[in-house]
């Protein structure tokens, strides 16, 4: 019985395929008679669209029986004698044609019968409202403006498969409105924080990708060899060593978003290509780094959003009341009932590891292992925004020591929906105590750690010329834009997100 199943199903897809193979021949058949008559499309190098669809349905009292113009994409065709509709989709939404033989003449609306779903068409006419009361375009001309070869998914039930959808974002974005809205947003996204930043005194700026040495971060870089120069170099992880460089050299005020590269697994929250801003502000610390932080965020929230209650999963994140402030140490102590302000030392840390099953490696201090606690039990519960301050300098190789307390570091981490979106310090500007941390992470690096930095001269050499006292953040802009349109993986906020590779 399962193997006549089977057969039946092998039968029926084949009998699928054919008929797919079938109709993507006509459509080439088409194309080939148009192109034989001297009316080939993809000859027609521009038209001039007047309107868009939403435009036209907002101001449709002020339009009506107006000559206009739309052009788009045929997603709906409906051929009935002497007079038919489709439905049009352009940048904005879509609208209905009205397309009747009397109108168009008859040679035209014979074209226009043949055209098929996923054409995309310039349309001509008078604005009107049907009927029904759909507005629509009367149409007085169709111009065939380029032949789709390919069939466009079902458009009743669209394009459901993820992999298909990452891999041919330009069918997702067709069939998939809410998907298009994301990357809108995004873009009002980045918009918003230029907006935010040039209006407060930063200076947007570009640093290289390639690099020799790539520090900044955690992260394993990508590596490539430079032909000219037989020169290995890498891709950076991060922008933070030369817009600090710029900090040294008097632009007190300096952004940048671009795109980082790290080496890296995939998973809802990472790509190893993602896009990261870092600003630098001269003459403050990190908590002038919290209170940007803070205001930013709701002033985007704001702009793109048009509020500070932002739903995300099945949470409302209110960005508009005060953002929590704990500690790394407190935080520990009240979700994993730790206190690390009375562990003496790094045999009693691992002591605590080891009762409460936190995994940890021999090279591991208390400042690291303070660090594994917090992502083993804090960092789920931190829902609202919350600013994790002060972090073991183990974990923080170009951060300032709090002067009272030396074990410990200058910086913060926000987090939303357990989720680390951006990461802060006041900079370190010490170039002997500099040195010493990259000697730290240049052993770390000899006993396994792919992610330590190595020894960056130049950037010691800067801090040996003078860096003022300097307050810098990172920002994941990938996890802002997935906050504020509420999408659940990193690859839904991102136009191309990384793919293995088809066989």
């Amino acid at each position: 019985m399962e193997d006549t199943q089977n057969k039946n199903q092998q039968q029926n897809n084949g009998a699928q395929e054919q008929d797919i193979g079938q109709l993507l021949k006509v459509r080439r058949e088409k194309l080939s008679a148009l192109q034989e008559a001297g009316r080939d499309p993809f000859r027609i190098t521009k038209y001039e669209a007047t309107h868009h669809s939403q435009e036209i349905k907002d101001n449709f009292e002020a339009l009506e029986g107006t000559a206009v113009s739309v052009a788009g994409r045929v997603m709906q065709k409906r051929v009935m004698g002497k007079a038919s509709f489709c439905n049009v989709q352009d940048l904005q939404g879509n609208i209905q044609a009205y397309v009747a033989r009397d109108n168009i003449g008859e040679e035209s609306y014979a074209d226009f019968k043949k055209y098929d779903v996923g054409d995309i068409v310039g349309i001509r006419g008078e604005v009107f409202k049907t009927k029904t009361g759909e507005i629509s375009v009367h149409a007085s001309e169709v111009v065939l403006l380029s032949k789709s070869l390919q069939i466009l998914p079902e458009k009743f039930h669209g394009l459901t498969n993820t992999d298909i959808r990452y891999r041919q974002r330009y069918t997702d974005l067709i069939m998939n409105p809410d998907v298009k809205e994301t990357f809108v947003k995004r873009s009002r996204i980045l918009s918003a924080i230029r907006r935010y930043l040039d209006e407060r005194g930063f200076m947007e700026v570009e640093t290289p990708m390639l690099v020799a040495n790539a520090g900044g971060a955690a992260a394993r870089p990508f590596e490539t060899h430079y032909n000219a120069l037989n020169e290995d170099v890498k891709l950076r992880i991060s922008l933070e060593l030369y817009l600090k460089r710029l900090i040294v050299g008097g632009m007190e005020k300096v952004y940048e978003i671009g795109r980082v590269f790290r080496n890296e697994g995939l998973d809802t929250r990472h790509n190893p290509e993602f896009t990261l801003m870092e600003l630098y502000q001269a003459y403050t610390d990190y908590y002038g780094m919290m209170d940007l932080t803070e205001d930013m965020f709701r002033y985007v929230a704001r702009e793109v959003c048009g509020t500070t209650l932002v739903p995300y999963a099945e949470e409302m994140i209110d960005l508009g009341r005060p953002f929590e402030r704990l500690t790394m140490v407190e935080a520990v102590k009240k979700y994993a009932g730790v206190d690390f302000d009375a562990v003496p030392d790094t045999e009693t840390a691992r002591k605590l590891a080891d009762e409460k099953g936190v995994h940890y490696e021999a090279r591991h201090a208390k400042g690291d292992i303070l660090n594994l606690f917090f992502e083993e039990y804090v960092e789920e519960h931190l829902i609202q925004p919350t600013f994790v301050m002060d972090h073991p300098v183990e974990v923080s190789p170009l951060t300032k020591r709090k002067p009272d307390k030396p074990d410990y570091v200058e910086r913060f981490e926000l987090f939303i929906y357990g989720r680390e979106m951006c990461n802060a310090y006041s900079e370190l500007n010490d170039p002997i105590d500099q040195r010493e941390r990259f000697r730290a992470q240049e052993a770390a690096l000899a006993a396994g750690d792919e992610e330590a930095n190595t020894t960056d001269e130049d950037f010691l050499n800067a801090l040996e010329i003078g860096m003022p006292p300097t307050g810098g953040i990172g920002y994941g802009i990938d996890r802002l834009v997935m906050l504020l349109t509420n999408s659940p993986a990193i690859r839904d906020v991102l136009l191309f997100p990384t793919m293995r590779t088809l066989e």
